[in-house]
């Protein structure tokens, strides 16, 4: 049996989890700080309150170390690592899955498997790209994870970076395996029938010409992930293109009041803010639009709404600090990649992206470019790292970075 320990039901995570147990055989119970994911809460850097809308705790058993019913953690800054080592004991699992060095409560679980002699298997957002340390913080950080690093059994890479973050620190080969990042696309309708069907409807009710074109931008209004060098760049070209241009945010948080008041101010801009939206509310977003924007500054080891844009065969133009941009954009085919930061850069790659758009083989690129990147393949990394800790004998192969299924 294999125990899983995070902090909350992760609508990204559970899927995988629960195909390690129903395909690939393998037990799962997942321990958890907190269910406020599942009882809902509110995220701070959303501005929202709310619970995903997708089953997070079926195929795998779930232990909670607290609950919000029983006055426990209500958000991610609320969860308690107490209980973990006791939880450990009491599941006694042959190996163990950690997700990440932090917060404290995954230094804790480290600690607690550790300590019990667990094996241990880690799948995490590594990456050296996201943020610029000293060269005595970078210098701490690289001995504190060669320390941790050659006290796991297992390192799972979820990408390129990560791969080139775990080679950087001397990691040998055998110890990875590829379990790539991936999303469940089961909430949504990705294929070419929903899209004929979603895209003239969804459009329509937001009061968008066929003529126009649909710019997305999927995910929290914060400095972080960029949204307002999305309108400065639009405002930068010439005025025949940017009129054409509409673009949807789907999305909350502290930049709404003043993104609004920078698409209103000279010269203007077309902008449609729906909100925080669910995942099965997001297909018709995907379908109506005709090109993702994700402009992140920092901090994106990866951008999973890229994935998702994908599976629905919507190209997309991500900035350098975007994690998964050497995976899953290729140029002019998939999408285009801009300077981190650069509203100028970005004005630029639009007015080449346009060409990607309404053309049926760049979707047909954009889902095969994806494919790779599923719940299964994730699993199947798992798993592959389980059987060779465990000892099992199997014939499953592994999967590595660039193999085509």
């Amino acid at each position: 049996m294999l125990a899983v320990i995070e902090t909350h039901p992760v609508q990204y995570h559970a899927p995988v989890y629960r195909d390690l147990q129903m395909r690939f055989g393998i037990p799962v119970t997942a321990i958890y700080g907190s269910d406020f994911s599942v009882a809902g809460y509110r995220d701070h850097e959303f501005g929202a309150d709310f619970a995903w809308d997708t089953d997070l705790l079926s195929g795998h058993t779930p232990v909670f170390l607290s609950q919000v019913s029983g006055r426990g953690a209500r958000s991610f800054e609320e969860v308690s690592a107490r209980g973990i080592g006791q939880a450990l004991r009491r599941v006694a699992p042959k190996a163990v899955l950690l997700v990440g060095y932090s917060p404290h409560f995954n230094q804790v679980a480290f600690y607690e498997a550790w300590r019990g002699r667990y094996p241990i298997l880690f799948r995490g957002e590594t990456a050296d790209h996201t943020r610029q340390r000293s060269p005595i913080k970078a210098s701490v950080r690289d001995q504190t994870l060669r320390w941790g690093y050659k006290r796991i059994a297992k390192l799972l890479y979820i990408g390129k970076h990560s791969y080139q973050h775990y080679k950087g620190l001397n990691c040998p080969d055998e110890k990875l395996i590829f379990s790539p990042y991936c999303v469940d696309i089961s909430p949504f309708e990705t294929d070419e029938t929903a899209r004929a069907r979603l895209r003239p409807a969804t459009r329509h009710r937001l009061g968008i010409d066929d003529g126009q074109t649909v710019l997305l931008f999927s995910g929290k209004l914060s400095h972080r992930k960029g949204p307002g060098l999305l309108l400065q760049a639009i405002k930068q070209l010439p005025s025949a293109a940017r009129e054409k241009l509409v673009v949807v945010f789907l999305g909350s948080g502290q930049l709404l009041a003043e993104l609004k008041q920078m698409a209103q101010a000279a010269p203007p801009v077309k902008a449609i803010f729906l909100g925080f939206q669910n995942q099965t509310q997001l297909s018709g977003y995907y379908h109506a639009a005709d090109l993702l924007i994700l402009p992140s500054r920092a901090g994106e080891t990866w951008g999973l709404v890229v994935n998702e844009a994908l599976h629905h065969g919507l190209p997309c133009v991500v900035s350098e600090a975007v994690g998964c941009a050497p995976d899953l954009i290729d140029h002019g085919i998939t999408g285009y990649t801009f300077e981190t930061g650069s509203s100028y850069s970005l004005a630029l790659l639009l007015q080449q992206a346009l060409g990607l758009v309404g053309c049926h083989n760049v979707r047909q690129s954009c889902r095969q470019k994806v494919s790779d990147y599923s719940v299964e393949n994730a699993a199947r990394g798992i798993a592959e790292a389980y059987w060779q800790v465990v000892g099992a004998v199997t014939d499953h192969q592994p999967l590595h970075l660039g193999t085509t299924l």
